[in-house]
């Protein structure tokens, strides 16, 4: 128990040397020791102290030599500390103010980084996602023989299966609580705007289940139509993945919508015999 209180206290006593030291710092009217110490704190890593220094030396050293890469490190400070909207922002003004510095193209790669950073969940809107992809096609537009390129096509990459798999979700979503016909829709536009999905098969049978599911649900009258739908669906399933593993699985959706054909077309015939 001694142990433990003496090391709480011993903590506590360098924690109050360290504050008195950082105070002193910053009252400190000597701008170049204090410029010092904030790249002293940004290369051990305490970006949130290197980052109240530099604040406080912006209007002290803007305008000379030392301000681009005051200005530089700022920015990573708000990076390293994970606030992305605020790193973003200094970035953007950081090409504002030096457009021909030669650290421009890393900057302008870090800026679009900072959407992607910011990119949510896949149950929220994603709005960053979208600006991240927009602006990492700008950056290889931009500096098309730069060593980020591939970097930033993953990132494309990786934000594109992002906002396909929130799109699947959706479909799945209309399929699971048994709206058959969004949900036919919503995998056949899923399927559109993703044409070179690797689970593109996935979706065009997801569409021939729901237009049989809606077609099992719908009023006597409707029902061969759709279930011609089915088959027609199938069609085009066949011509674009003929050598998919769920062939078989989609053959018997047509069987099964040939076969509710004929017991139709039975019964409107038996039906016009009693007539």
């Amino acid at each position: 128990m001694r142990l433990f209180i003496f090391v709480k206290l011993f903590f506590l006593l360098t924690c109050l040397v360290a504050c008195n030291k950082f105070n002193k710092i910053q009252k400190s009217n000597d701008y170049e020791y204090k410029l010092s110490m904030a790249e002293d704190f940004f290369l051990k890593g305490k970006y949130s102290k290197a980052q109240v220094l530099y604040e406080e030396l912006f209007p002290i050293f803007k305008g000379t030599q030392k301000f681009e890469d005051l200005y530089y490190k700022y920015a990573y400070c708000f990076y390293n500390n994970r606030l992305y909207k605020d790193a973003e922002n200094l970035f953007k003004g950081y090409l504002e103010v030096f457009p021909n510095s030669s650290k421009a193209e890393e900057v302008d790669f870090m800026r679009a980084y900072c959407f992607y950073k910011q990119s949510p969940k896949l149950e929220l809107e994603q709005v960053n996602t979208l600006k991240s992809m927009a602006m990492m096609q700008t950056f290889i537009n931009t500096h098309p023989n730069s060593p980020k390129i591939k970097e930033a096509t993953d990132i494309i990459d990786k934000s594109r299966l992002k906002l396909e798999m929130k799109e699947y979700r959706g479909a799945q979503l209309y399929y699971n609580i048994g709206e058959y016909r969004a949900a036919a829709i919503a995998f056949n536009t899923l399927l559109n705007s993703y044409p070179e999905s690797l689970s593109g098969d996935l979706y065009k049978l997801m569409v021939l289940k729901s237009y049989y599911r809606f077609a099992k649900l719908s009023i006597f009258e409707k029902q061969e139509e759709r279930f011609e739908k089915v088959i027609n669906e199938y069609q085009d399933f066949a011509d674009r993945y003929p050598d998919s593993k769920l062939l078989d699985e989609a053959k018997e959706y047509v069987q099964l919508s040939q076969n509710q054909i004929k017991i139709i077309k039975n019964e409107q015939n038996t039906s016009s015999t009693k007539l």
